[in-house]
C-alpha cells in the first residue's frame, strides 16, 4: 500500500512540475488556440445555451484538455486561454492535487465563466482557487439556462476520455500570465 501511495504521489508531482503556463512557440500557441476553439464548439454543441452564458459574461477561460489521474493520491493539469469580452488576454494553468479514495485517469475540457471584473481580477492575480466542495456543472442540454455563479464564477466540464472512480478531497489552483506581459518579456530577436 505504501508503494502505491508513493508511486501516485511521485506521478502527481512529476505532472505538476512539468507545468508551463503558456506555450513557448508560436506553433504551440496556435495549437492551443485551435484546441480551445474545438473544445468550445463541442461544449456549445452539447448545450447551445452555453454560448449565451459566455456572450453575457465578462470573461471566460477555456482549458481544452485537462488530464487527471490518481491512485489514492492524484493530480490534474491543463493549460488554457483566457478571454475578456471576446478578446484573448492571456494563458492559464490549472493544477489540482487530491488525496482520498480514487483510482483511474481521465481527460476533460473545462470552461470557467467570470460573471464580473472582480472575479476575473481574482483569477488574474492568481487568487482564485476552488475548494474541495466546489462543484462543476457537467455539460448536457439545458444546464446553461440558469448559470450557477459562486463568487462570480461558474464552472462547466465536459468529459473527453477515460474513467475515474473518485471520492477525494482537493482543489484546483490557477496560474495566469497576461499575453501583454509575455510579449513584453520576450527577448529581442
Amino acid at each position: 500500500m505504501r508503494t502505491c501511495i508513493f508511486v501516485a504521489a511521485a506521478l502527481s508531482l512529476a505532472l505538476l512540475m512539468g507545468c508551463r503556463t503558456s506555450p513557448k512557440t508560436a506553433e504551440g500557441k496556435e495549437d492551443l488556440r485551435q484546441a480551445a476553439e474545438r473544445a468550445m464548439d463541442r461544449m456549445t454543441a452539447a448545450d447551445p445555451g452555453l454560448q449565451n452564458v459566455v456572450d453575457k459574461a465578462h470573461a471566460h477561460a477555456i482549458f481544452p484538455k485537462v488530464g487527471k489521474g490518481g491512485l489514492i493520491a492524484g493530480g490534474a493539469y491543463g493549460r488554457g486561454i483566457v478571454y475578456e469580452q471576446g478578446r484573448m488576454i492571456g494563458y492559464a494553468d490549472l493544477t489540482q492535487a487530491t488525496i482520498g479514495l480514487q483510482a483511474g485517469g481521465q481527460t476533460y475540457s473545462e470552461l470557467i465563466v467570470f460573471q464580473n471584473n472582480d472575479a476575473l481580477d481574482r483569477f488574474r492575480t492568481n487568487q482564485l482557487e476552488f475548494s474541495a466542495n466546489a462543484s462543476a456543472i457537467a455539460i448536457r442540454t439545458g444546464v446553461a439556462a440558469a448559470p450557477k455563479y459562486e463568487n462570480g464564477v461558474a464552472v462547466y466540464v465536459m468529459p473527453r476520455a477515460g474513467l475515474m472512480a473518485e471520492a477525494s478531497i482537493g482543489g484546483q489552483k490557477f496560474t495566469f500570465v497576461s499575453a501583454d506581459t509575455q510579449a513584453a518579456t520576450r527577448p529581442a530577436q
